[in-house]
């Protein structure tokens, strides 16, 4: 290896390692900047911003978290983008295999019908949606949020799992069928048990979507009994607005529930969006 191209092999690891790293600072600052300022009071913040506490200030997480309120706002956000996930993810496995393993008459145009879902603004149908499910008494109900959070996410779904699908080798399906499985057992007993990593994948986007929605619970959700996190964040800053030290320790004990899902998902995750370009 010459000279020349070990040098510019360097530079090269070095410029990515520098945008990498330059990524990773504009990401975690926010967070380190809120989690730092729940363990001061307001007057550190305003002479002390960027440093550490000094001293360090547990009442404000204390507050929060023997606050009753914010444990039902948890078990709802919890619940709905649990139930929203399990909707999303059977239903567009079932459509994906559909549309990636059967041959009829329309198919790809249904198909773009669904994956056209993605372009369609879920603002311009708030209107629309409210009117629909005050007509079907869904307003103050998890399922007035459960029900069109699936449907929004459907389209996204269906089109990375009927990609996975599809490179599933035909020789395994016939195998299955040489051993007397009919079309819906191969996919329960043999399609989803080797598709576990792309359901990992999507299954982490739905919820994590899910878990930071805001404007459909603030459409829906008139009383404070099904209230969720995003709603709860608002009302509590609303509430606090005089006391920003407090306003940051809600919001990072809000935000810390998505972080440990993510951080143990991560793997499912990334090895879900690269099977697609290796399996088969």
């Amino acid at each position: 290896m010459s000279v020349n191209t070990r040098r510019g092999r360097i530079l090269r690891n070095t410029g990515f390692y520098a945008a990498a790293f330059a990524a990773a600072a504009f990401v975690a600052t926010p967070i380190l900047f809120a989690l730092l300022g729940g363990f001061k009071d307001n007057k550190q913040l305003r002479e002390n911003s960027l440093g550490l506490p000094s001293p360090w200030n547990w009442q404000n997480y204390a507050d929060v978290v023997v606050d009753t309120t914010f444990w039902r706002q948890l078990g709802n956000s919890v619940f709905i983008a649990l139930a929203t996930t399990f909707i999303v993810v059977a239903a567009a496995a079932a459509v994906a295999y559909v549309f990636a393993r059967f041959q009829f008459r329309g198919r790809e145009g249904l198909f773009t019908l669904f994956a056209a879902g993605m372009m369609f603004p879920f603002a311009v149908a708030v209107l629309p949606l409210f009117i629909i499910l005050r007509t079907f008494e869904m307003l103050n109900s998890p399922f007035g949020v459960i029900l069109p959070q699936a449907a929004f996410g459907l389209p996204l779904t269906i089109i990375i799992l009927r990609s996975f699908f599809r490179q599933i080798p035909g020789e395994v399906e016939e195998a299955a069928t040489i051993d007397g499985a009919g079309p819906w057992r191969f996919f329960l007993q043999i399609l989803l048990p080797m598709s576990r990593p792309v359901l990992a994948t999507v299954s982490v986007l739905a919820l994590v979507g899910s878990w930071n929605s805001y404007l459909l619970p603030l459409v829906v959700f008139n009383k404070p009994t099904w209230q969720t996190l995003p709603l709860g964040v608002t009302q509590f800053q609303g509430e606090y607005s005089s006391d920003t030290a407090k306003v940051l320790a809600y919001v990072m004990l809000a935000m810390l529930p998505a972080l440990i899902f993510y951080a143990f998902a991560e793997r499912q995750l990334i090895s879900g969006l690269t099977s697609g370009g290796t399996k088969g």
